[in-house]
């Protein structure tokens, strides 16, 4: 009989019981109970009251009955920590059990109970296993390691354990040196700073030996290791390669996607005239394309990997377009992945094919696919032009099926390709008017009425059809109100006699009937363009428009960059780094690829290209058609103003801001003036041709190395409270580090040792970053001064107020606590300073009611004090203006958790008090950081 039968039973009051069974002198009686513990402790019944009996069960020789206890210990230790500790001697015993087994099973259990009282009696059992005779009992021992020290960290450092950890990569059996290189690299994750896998060539051959014996998992610690390891030349990278190729048959597919992941990092410092570069190239591809006959689960994480392989190297893949082709069983997602990757492949080649299948997905069923399918033949036309007329007439066919999704997209996609190809295509206007009527999604709304617009001279009757959208222009979307606001001011620069009267409804619908402010931005900008200067308005509404690039999704270069390092894990499926996912930040580094060698060829080397700029042979990526703000902002302005003269950037900056859009507060006036600053090396100036940002990044971002604002000391345990011990301090930030700077003073008649500090889990994860060191014994009536350095990756959990910490200090007379506020401005971090564009979206993506608004009474100061006072505390200003006399500062903040604060401070020159409105989207925190302005601006 199977052991269901214990899972089965409903008996009540089975505890009393179980304890007489468990108490049995029968070996049998006393299994058959554990085994029915463990069916109620999986079951979720409560059954911690057995924990004495089940302990003692421990003595025993049999193996099953030994691994049923641990795993009932491993459940309740940490609800009865008291109680484990009777277990403790039993471990002991069994880490010196004859039986191997027995020995790595004690010292796996002992590193799964996550007691602190435990762990000291572990170190010395886990010492012995890490010397173990046995295999098996040491690469147990290794994993144990890591285990141990995300419980105790410190503990296992004094111990000495990394060193063994280190010498056990040198080990003689595979696995062994495996799960040495999981926990080391598991400990260097949660300690970025710590270089604990020194990785030389020496340590990489002996990996590379241990690689061809080790089982699966123990291939991908390996070789997840040998991708954070950068050759010193191409000459090494080639070897590695040689030696991790094999990898690329083997049955596993995550075995596969890690050796992918090395060849690809190391392939960047290969020459591309190297025959072997070719060779491998060739390699990569069937085990990429053999991963695409797994199940779809496997296939779409194959894919959403190989999506960014091709993006980098599209050699690799260029003639295995078929392996793309969509079958007709497969799952949606895994068909919308494939045409993804069949549009990135598509080249002169193979476009004949890649039509004719996207023309078969177009008659399909599934909305969403056929969705896509239309949009890639758009896409198609606009990557490889010799296919564009053909791609027309394709799209043509489509729309003549008058499904209405399907012509609704082949006219969003048409008006991509009238962009890519002016003057070529238009004869097709016609038919597209003759579907105006069934359209009625905003996107395909949009961009007829574009059309319409940037056509009007060539359509007879544009001013009737605009007129027909006009008629509900207060139900219409955003995109499709901006369009055709747009489209009617270029009808009317084309034919200003007849559509005077148009013009003026749709401006006066826009500006005096809108509540939406890019509307009215954009509105009142055309209003005061046509009213003041109808050339200037001919030569800004109908310029030459810049071709828009062949890909328009492809990922940044230096993310595509980070990502393929990511080949294999989440982020790779995600398409985002770790920091974006990972909650708290702790244990992601930013990874990247290594720098190609002095052989090969310069052109591709990042260094050349200008920082900022991705390389040239890259392809733009283009704002997506909503992005409006993003077109108006992305104006390049030319060069960057260099040097002490803003008074010429105040005149460009007015031309800029008539363009900007977006604030409310930021319309009107051409006497936007750039944020004082000070004088700043030239080659801190952002590259040329960058826009906007030049004009006011003006700093770089630097941070003032002046550090924030320090409150004075305060007393935090008074000497009465404490047995003689006073307790004083403050808060400080300084060049990106945070200390709490103590002062203990020993007011009582004994000498007092062995301090140590201890916070409590708190709103923002401060923790001490050290332990606190007072290295001589504090005698009677005697002061010592201490800088103890914190960080933000302690356990979190929300306080009230939001700023409170509590602490623990310990000495040799007994265990005190407090309860402190620390000011928040020690948690602004320097890399606050948001740029213009980004300040204006995000200002508009908050909602309001987030906006909380203060008075800052007493504070005398004017604009360039305040904002220079703030930018030492972290906090920045991305925009300044003066509006009716009021200097208006606008400014960034961003805290150590990621959450950024926007902030608009008014100041009145000779009215000592100035408004503060803060944005947030946790607005818990707007109060604190009101608190935080009004104690930095007051000293």
């Amino acid at each position: 009989m199977t052991d269901s039968k214990y899972f089965t039973t409903t008996k009540k009051g089975e505890i009393f019981e179980l304890k007489a069974e468990l108490n049995s002198d029968k070996k049998e009686k006393k299994k058959e109970a554990v085994k029915k513990v463990i069916a109620s402790m999986t079951t979720g019944k409560d059954v911690s009251a057995l924990f004495p009996d089940v302990v003692n069960c421990m003595q025993t020789d049999n193996l099953e009955l030994k691994k049923l206890v641990y795993l009932y210990l491993m459940n309740y230790a940490k609800s009865q920590p008291d109680m484990a500790i009777m277990a403790v001697n039993t471990f002991v015993k069994d880490c010196e059990d004859p039986n191997p087994l027995i020995r790595a099973l004690a010292v796996r259990t002992m590193g799964c109970i996550r007691v602190d009282k435990i762990t000291e009696y572990l170190c010395e059992p886990l010492r012995k296993c890490l010397k173990d005779e046995d295999p098996y009992v040491r690469k147990t021992a290794a994993v144990c390691v890591a285990k141990l020290h995300d419980i105790n960290a410190q503990l296992v450092e004094d111990q000495g354990f990394l060193d063994t950890l280190k010498d056990l990569i040198s080990d003689s059996n595979p696995m062994v040196v495996a799960n040495a290189v999981a926990a080391l690299s598991e400990i260097a994750e949660s300690h970025p700073s710590s270089n604990l896998l020194d990785l030389n060539p020496q340590s990489i051959n002996k990996l590379l030996t241990a690689l061809n014996e080790c089982t699966e998992w123990g291939q991908i610690f390996i070789l997840d290791c040998l991708a954070n390891y950068t050759p010193k030349d191409d000459r090494e990278a080639q070897s590695i390669c040689e030696r991790v190729t094999p990898r690329l048959s083997h049955a596993n597919s995550a075995v596969v996607l890690s050796a992918v992941k090395v060849l690809m990092k190391f392939m960047e410092m290969l020459s591309k005239d190297l025959d072997y570069y070719g060779t491998l190239l060739k390699k990569l591809a069937p085990p990429l394309v053999t991963l695409l006959s797994a199940e779809p689960e496997l296939q779409y994480v194959a894919l959403r990997n190989i999506n960014l392989i091709v993006q980098k190297r599209p050699e690799i893949l260029k003639h295995e377009m078929k392996v793309f082709f969509v079958k007709y069983n497969d799952p949606i997602y895994v068909k919308l992945e494939k045409l993804d990757i069949m549009i990135r492949l598509a080249s002169q080649a193979n476009i004949a094919q890649v039509l004719a299948e996207l023309k078969e997905y177009a008659t399909e069923v599934d909305v969403d696919f056929v969705r896509k399918a239309v949009r890639a033949i758009g896409r198609c036309a606009i990557k490889v032009e010799q296919s564009a007329e053909r791609c027309v007439s394709t799209l043509l066919d489509l729309i003549q099926t008058k499904v209405n999704y399907v012509v609704q997209e082949a006219i969003v996609v048409i008006k991509d390709i009238f962009r890519k190809y002016p003057n070529k295509y238009e004869s097709v206007i016609a038919t597209l008017c003759e579907n105006l009527d069934s359209l009625d999604e905003p996107e395909a709304r949009a961009a007829m009425i574009w059309i319409v617009g940037e056509y009007a001279e060539r359509i007879d009757n544009a001013d009737e059809l605009l007129e027909s959208f006009l008629e509900g222009f207060h139900d219409e979307s955003t995109q499709v109100q901006l369009q055709l606001l747009t489209a009617i001011v270029k009808l009317f620069l084309k034919k200003p006699t007849e559509t005077q009267e148009l013009v003026q409804q749709v401006l006066s619908l826009a500006t005096q009937d809108s509540d939406n402010p890019d509307l009215r931005d954009r509105g009142y900008i055309y209003w005061r363009l046509l009213s003041t200067d109808p050339v200037a308005a001919k030569e800004v509404v109908l310029a030459e428009k810049p071709l828009i690039s062949e890909e328009t999704d492809l990922i940044e270069p230096t993310l595509l960059d980070e990502l393929i390092c990511y080949i294999g894990t989440l982020a790779s499926v995600y398409h985002k780094p770790p920091s974006a996912f990972v909650e708290g930040g702790r244990g992601v580094v930013h990874k990247s690829l290594p720098p190609r060698t002095a052989s090969s060829e310069s052109a591709e080397s990042p260094e050349t290209a200008p920082t900022g700029a991705p390389p040239g042979e890259q392809p733009d990526v283009i704002p997506a058609q909503g992005d409006l703000l993003g077109d108006l902002l992305n104006l390049d302005l030319g060069p960057p103003v260099s040097g002490p003269p803003l008074a010429t950037s105040s005149v460009q900056m007015g031309a800029v801001d008539l363009l900007g859009g977006g604030l409310d507060s930021l319309i009107g006036g051409t006497n936007f003036v750039a944020p004082p600053t000070a004088a700043v090396p030239a080659n801190l100036g952002a590259p040329i041709g960058s826009g906007l940002s030049d004009l006011f990044d003006l700093t770089s971002g630097v941070g003032t190395l002046s550090g924030s604002y320090v409150a004075p000391k305060a007393v935090w345990l008074p000497a009465m409270k404490a047995k003689g011990l006073e307790i004083s301090g403050t808060f400080t930030r300084q060049v990106g580090s945070i200390s709490m700077d103590l002062q203990l003073t020993n007011k009582a008649l004994q000498v007092m040792t062995d301090f140590a500090i201890q916070f409590n889990r708190n709103s923002f994860g401060l923790a001490p970053a050290a332990p606190l060191q007072v290295h001589a014994p504090l005698s009677p009536n005697q002061t010592v001064e201490i800088s103890l350095p914190l960080s933000t990756v302690g356990s979190v959990m929300k306080m009230e107020p939001l700023n409170n910490l509590q602490v623990a200090v310990k000495n040799n007379i007994d265990v005190f606590y407090f309860s402190t506020l620390y000011p928040l401005h020690i948690l602004f971090v320097e890399d606050g300073k948001m740029d213009r564009q980004m300040f204006l979206a995000t200002w508009k993506d908050i909602p309001n009611e987030n906006e909380a608004q203060f008075q800052i009474r007493d504070c005398p100061l004017n604009a360039e004090a305040a904002s220079s006072k703030l930018q030492s505390s972290n906090i920045f200003t991305v925009a300044k203006r003066n509006v009716e006399g009021q200097d208006m500062l606008y400014q960034s903040l961003k805290l150590t958790n990621g959450i950024w604060v926007l902030a608009e401070l008014r100041i009145q020159p000779g009215n000592p008090s100035c408004t503060l409105s803060l944005k947030c989207r946790a607005p818990e925190v707007s109060q604190h950081v009101y608190q935080a302005y009004e104690t930095i601006l007051k000293n």
